[in-house]
């Protein structure tokens, strides 16, 4: 592909990506406005203008919608207008400079009933300051990373001190049978007990929330996010110090690629014993995993096994799970152990394993960034500061991850 055709295709992205902002915001603006109406409506009395016994009911005849999604509506847009009580006395907004903001259509749905759910909990004095603080953060950041500053707004103002509890686990007999097909695909078959299917299940419900960043809605499905979560599972489980060694060292997978291959991400590596996989998810690999790369010349002699300066130490690590405190891409709340050392400048190209060209990142992320127009860089005050595609933000304007708590001294 040309560089005139590269741009010209940037430029039609970009110019659709903001259509669809602008037709996101009509929505947005349309519904809130609806339900300001609605509001008006029973303020009025929809009895007596409409003969319905409810705005809902009105607006699931006017609209053609199910009764639930009426009453979602009118319920939100309660919280955000203020109404009358049937005694002709006002009832004030929960959340009224959240309204304005949904009116002027800059506030999804989601974004609303975070903060209205916010806001219903914090104590009546702070609820000017707690919706200021939650509309500010709602301008650069999605309703995920506004729900985590809001429950940490609930923790400051409404300690909560409720404990999970622990049951005794039992330990009956367990089965499982795992094979590669000759597609290169692999079946699993296991059979548990209750208390290790419920174990199992808790893990991978964990795993396969839908993720949170600023790289735009999961669309994967149910399954698909299951197996994500099994993939990650086995990174905890290859990362654990305590893993069992297997002839005196750790377990590992080695993976044979060329030296061409691995610097250009074209190509197939060897996997294993029989495996195949890209050469671009061998790069992926090679910046910081239990994936050793035995990389390859020309007549196929191995140049390098698992170089050590490419591997991250234990000492390097601690550093950077003090500095990025889990993935650092912006809006992902993975916390360290789920993540990865990625290379800045790769390993491949010349760059150094230093604090001063690695991020961490989980292995979703580590991906995207390696596939996508993301970029990371160091910023001056050492942090890393990602750079979005121009189709999401044309004047690619940094963004960072606040999701994650900074150490109790760093202020």
């Amino acid at each position: 592909m040309t560089s005139n055709a590269v741009l010209s295709s940037s430029s039609n992205a970009v110019a659709l990506a903001d259509r669809i902002g602008e037709l996101v915001a009509c929505m947005r603006s349309a519904e809130a406005e609806l339900g300001a109406v609605l509001v008006e409506v029973e303020r009025r009395g929809v009895m007596e203008l409409f003969g319905y016994r409810s705005a809902a009911r009105l607006l699931e005849q006017l609209a053609d919608i199910p009764k639930s999604a009426a009453e979602r509506i009118v319920k939100r847009a309660r919280l955000v207008n203020p109404g009358r009580n049937l005694d002709g006395s006002p009832i004030s907004a929960l959340a009224p400079a959240t309204g304005v903001a949904a009116r002027a259509g800059r506030l999804s749905n989601p974004m609303i009933d975070v903060i209205t759910d916010v806001l219903g909990q914090v104590p009546p004095e702070h609820h000017a300051s707690a919706e200021a603080d939650l509309l500010t953060f709602a301008a650069e950041a999605g309703h995920k990373q506004v729900a985590a500053l809001g429950a940490r707004i609930l923790a400051h103002l409404v300690p909560d001190g409720e404990e999970p509890s622990v049951a005794d686990p039992v330990i009956p007999p367990r089965e499982l049978f795992l094979r590669r097909r000759r597609s290169g695909t692999w079946e699993l078959n296991a059979r548990f007990d209750d208390e290790t299917g419920t174990r199992a299940s808790a893990l991978l419900d964990a795993l396969a929330e839908r993720r949170t960043s600023d790289e735009g809605p999961d669309l994967r499905t149910l399954p698909q996010r299951y197996g994500d979560a099994f993939s990650d599972a086995i990174d905890l489980a290859l990362n654990s110090p305590e893993l069992p060694m297997q002839a005196g060292e750790r377990a590992h997978v080695m993976v044979a690629v060329s030296l061409e291959e691995l610097k250009s991400g074209v190509g197939t590596a060897t996997l294993g014993d029989s495996g195949t996989m890209s050469a671009a998810e061998a790069r992926v690999h090679a910046c910081d995993a239990m994936v050793i790369p035995a990389v390859l010349g020309e007549k196929s002699e191995p140049l390098n096994l698992g170089r050590l300066r490419r591997l991250i130490s234990a000492g390097l690590r601690r550093a950077l799970f003090l500095r990025d405190r889990g993935c650092a891409f912006p809006g992902c709340h993975r916390p360290p152990r789920h993540c990865q050392g990625h290379h800045i400048r790769h390993w491949a190209d010349g760059g150094p394993t230093d604090l001063g060209n690695l991020v961490l990142m989980c292995a979703h992320h580590h991906r995207l960034l390696h596939h996508s127009g993301w970029e990371v860089r160091i910023a001056a005050d050492g942090l890393p500061e990602f750079l979005p595609p121009a189709f999401i933000d044309r004047r690619r304007k940094p963004r960072r991850n606040n999701l994650h708590q900074p150490l109790p001294f760093a202020a």
